[in-house]
Protein backbone atom coordinates (compact mmCIF):
# COMPACT_ATOMS: atom_id res chain seq x y z
CA UNK A 1 0.00 0.00 0.00
CA UNK A 2 1.98 3.51 -0.94
CA UNK A 3 -0.25 6.77 0.36
CA UNK A 4 1.80 9.46 -1.06
CA UNK A 5 5.56 9.19 -0.22
CA UNK A 6 4.87 6.93 2.68
CA UNK A 7 5.04 2.79 1.65
CA UNK A 8 2.44 0.80 4.34
CA UNK A 9 2.99 -3.00 4.43
CA UNK A 10 -0.04 -4.93 4.73
CA UNK A 11 0.63 -5.01 8.83
CA UNK A 12 0.77 -1.08 8.65
CA UNK A 13 -2.68 -1.57 7.34
CA UNK A 14 -3.98 -3.41 10.08
CA UNK A 15 -2.80 -1.48 12.62
CA UNK A 16 -4.29 1.84 11.28
CA UNK A 17 -7.53 -0.46 11.87
CA UNK A 18 -7.27 -1.26 15.00
CA UNK A 19 -6.38 2.16 15.69
CA UNK A 20 -9.07 3.52 13.89
CA UNK A 21 -11.27 0.48 15.97
CA UNK A 22 -10.04 1.37 19.48
CA UNK A 23 -10.30 5.34 18.82
CA UNK A 24 -13.62 4.82 16.95
CA UNK A 25 -15.03 2.61 19.68
CA UNK A 26 -13.69 5.50 22.44
CA UNK A 27 -15.87 8.16 21.00
CA UNK A 28 -18.54 6.58 20.28
CA UNK A 29 -18.72 5.64 24.17
CA UNK A 30 -18.44 9.42 24.46
CA UNK A 31 -20.64 10.18 22.41
CA UNK A 32 -23.15 8.17 24.28
CA UNK A 33 -23.61 5.66 21.35
CA UNK A 34 -22.17 2.70 22.86
CA UNK A 35 -21.98 1.63 26.58
CA UNK A 36 -18.55 1.08 28.42
CA UNK A 37 -20.11 -2.35 29.79
CA UNK A 38 -21.59 -3.42 26.87
CA UNK A 39 -20.52 -6.27 24.38
CA UNK A 40 -20.03 -3.92 21.26
CA UNK A 41 -17.49 -1.99 22.92
CA UNK A 42 -16.04 -4.41 24.35
CA UNK A 43 -15.46 -6.25 21.10
CA UNK A 44 -14.12 -3.04 19.34
CA UNK A 45 -11.46 -3.11 21.83
CA UNK A 46 -10.54 -6.27 21.63
CA UNK A 47 -10.52 -6.63 17.60
CA UNK A 48 -8.94 -3.14 17.84
CA UNK A 49 -5.64 -4.41 20.31
CA UNK A 50 -5.66 -7.58 18.54
CA UNK A 51 -4.91 -5.53 15.20
CA UNK A 52 -2.46 -3.39 16.50
CA UNK A 53 -0.54 -6.17 18.14
CA UNK A 54 -0.49 -7.90 14.73
CA UNK A 55 0.91 -4.64 12.93
CA UNK A 56 3.65 -4.95 15.49
CA UNK A 57 5.47 -8.01 13.55
CA UNK A 58 6.89 -5.37 11.17
CA UNK A 59 8.72 -3.56 14.36
CA UNK A 60 8.20 -4.79 17.45
CA UNK A 61 7.62 -2.70 20.33
CA UNK A 62 7.46 -4.06 23.77
CA UNK A 63 5.80 -1.25 25.81
CA UNK A 64 3.00 -1.54 22.87
CA UNK A 65 2.71 -5.13 23.28
CA UNK A 66 1.91 -4.86 26.69
CA UNK A 67 -0.70 -2.22 26.47
CA UNK A 68 -2.21 -3.96 23.87
CA UNK A 69 -2.49 -7.36 25.60
CA UNK A 70 -3.71 -5.41 28.80
CA UNK A 71 -5.88 -3.62 26.98
CA UNK A 72 -7.06 -6.74 25.52
CA UNK A 73 -7.01 -9.08 28.63
CA UNK A 74 -9.53 -5.95 30.64
CA UNK A 75 -12.13 -6.02 27.63
CA UNK A 76 -11.96 -10.00 27.91
CA UNK A 77 -13.09 -9.25 31.60
CA UNK A 78 -15.47 -7.01 30.90
CA UNK A 79 -17.37 -9.76 28.31
CA UNK A 80 -17.15 -12.35 30.79
CA UNK A 81 -18.61 -9.66 33.46
CA UNK A 82 -21.11 -8.74 31.18
CA UNK A 83 -22.05 -11.89 29.98
CA UNK A 84 -22.22 -13.30 34.06
CA UNK A 85 -24.52 -10.89 34.95
CA UNK A 86 -26.76 -11.33 32.05
CA UNK A 87 -26.72 -15.04 33.18
CA UNK A 88 -27.97 -14.01 36.87
CA UNK A 89 -30.46 -11.62 35.71
CA UNK A 90 -31.55 -11.91 32.27
CA UNK A 91 -34.32 -8.85 32.39
CA UNK A 92 -31.99 -6.45 32.64
CA UNK A 93 -32.05 -3.89 30.50
CA UNK A 94 -29.47 -3.97 27.12
CA UNK A 95 -27.21 -1.04 28.48
CA UNK A 96 -26.71 -0.76 24.51
CA UNK A 97 -30.26 0.53 24.06
CA UNK A 98 -30.64 4.16 24.81
CA UNK A 99 -34.46 4.02 24.87
CA UNK A 100 -34.37 1.48 28.09
CA UNK A 101 -32.98 4.01 29.99
CA UNK A 102 -35.03 6.85 29.15
CA UNK A 103 -37.80 8.20 30.94
CA UNK A 104 -41.36 8.00 29.70
CA UNK A 105 -41.90 11.49 28.24
CA UNK A 106 -45.58 11.36 29.71
CA UNK A 107 -44.33 10.38 33.45
CA UNK A 108 -44.52 12.31 35.99
CA UNK A 109 -46.99 14.70 33.34
CA UNK A 110 -50.21 16.22 34.78
CA UNK A 111 -53.25 14.43 33.88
Amino acid sequence: MNIGAVDLAWYDGVGLLGSALVVGSYFLLQSGRLSGTGLPYQLLNIAGSACILVSLIGGFNVSVALLQCTWIAISVYGVVRGLRANRRDPNRPDPNRSDQNRPDKNQGAAP
